[in-house]
């Protein structure tokens, strides 16, 4: 492991993972109490619990470890969520660091700003359930499926310092417009940026399971490096592992995809007919990683039910 990833950055990496996770779960269902430090009641919990969870942990994973790289190699980096209603996980990270209260100053970074912060969420008169342009950091549209690829690329274009990291959901993955998004054999390295696709498999679109899911390891991994791409794959959530070892393993994961990055632009300056495999990740969660594994008797965590919003009734539900 690369010398500067030590544990205390891995610890308070994984505090600012769960925080955030608080922080996607409380927009989804906190009118009031945003820090619990009452007894939750059911006038602090929405009437329409609207949104979210199924693909929220794992992105909050991915943005944490982005955070990392770009601060260790001062990276000039945009991030594209394409999963369609997990807004809630890019605002939770955006208010995290500092950036959401500096563009809107009313949400501001206290008690009653998170009160506000998660009123607002997929509310009458408040914000998106998706990833939206209005979020701080995003030029994507989470809602519109299929295209985040194309903005990845489009983005690199003639810009060769970018690095743009690309989530891409797996039900996504089967639309038409993203489907035609994955070749990258138009890039030149030498003039510009990286576009890294990260795959994020968690097995389960709305109430049925995803294609690429269901397929061997061998078949998926064939496909995209017929696609142009050299995968790498990431597994968590599956079994009793604890977080400190999931946090050192992707860490040590994202230097050998920079180190890859990096070899790639290198030869690019001396061989600019060669065209490399680009790098790109296959990243696999439970649907819905961190949520009970079950309510009321049936499967949640890793299943189709925790794609929108686990214990949707969680009003009737005693405190």
């Amino acid at each position: 492991m690369a010398a500067h990833i030590n544990d205390e950055m891995l610890n308070k990496m994984d505090a600012y993972w769960r925080a955030a996770n608080y922080l996607a779960a409380g927009q989804l269902y906190l009118l009031d109490n945003p820090l619990l430090k009452e007894p939750l009641k059911p006038e602090h919990i929405k009437k329409k619990i609207v949104g979210h969870w199924g693909t929220v942990p794992g992105q909050n994973l991915i943005y944490v470890h982005l955070n990392r790289i770009i601060k260790q190699y001062n990276l000039d980096m945009i991030l594209l969520s394409g999963p369609g209603h997990g807004g809630n996980f890019f605002v939770a990270n955006t208010y995290l660091e500092g950036t959401y209260s500096e563009v809107y100053p009313n949400i501001s970074e206290d008690t009653e700003g998170m009160k506000r912060l998660f009123k607002q969420f997929s509310f009458p008169g408040g914000i998106a359930s998706h990833v939206a342009p209005e979020t701080p950091g995003s030029i994507h549209e989470g809602g519109e499926l299929g295209y985040a690829l194309s903005h990845a690329y489009g983005a690199i274009m003639d810009n060769p310092s970018l690095f743009v990291p690309a989530i891409v959901g797996d039900g996504e993955a089967e639309t038409g417009p993203l489907a035609t998004g994955w070749s990258n054999k138009l890039v030149n390295p030498r003039t510009d940026g990286i576009a890294l696709p990260i795959l994020h498999l968690n097995g389960y679109k709305i109430a049925n399971p995803t294609i690429l899911s269901r397929i061997s390891d061998e078949e998926l991994h064939e496909f995209f490096h017929g696609m142009g791409y050299e995968p790498y794959e990431f597994v968590a959530g599956f079994d009793d592992e604890d977080h400190m070892s999931i946090h050192r393993r992707f860490a040590e994961l994202w230097e050998t995809i920079w180190d890859e990055i990096c070899d790639i632009k290198a030869t690019a300056q001396t061989d600019n007919v060669h065209r490399p495999f680009y790098p790109m990740l296959i990243f696999r969660t439970p649907k819905g990683w961190t949520c009970p594994k079950y309510i009321d008797g049936k499967k949640t965590e890793g299943s189709w039910r925790s794609h929108q919003v686990p214990l949707a009734s969680a009003r009737d539900t005693e405190a």
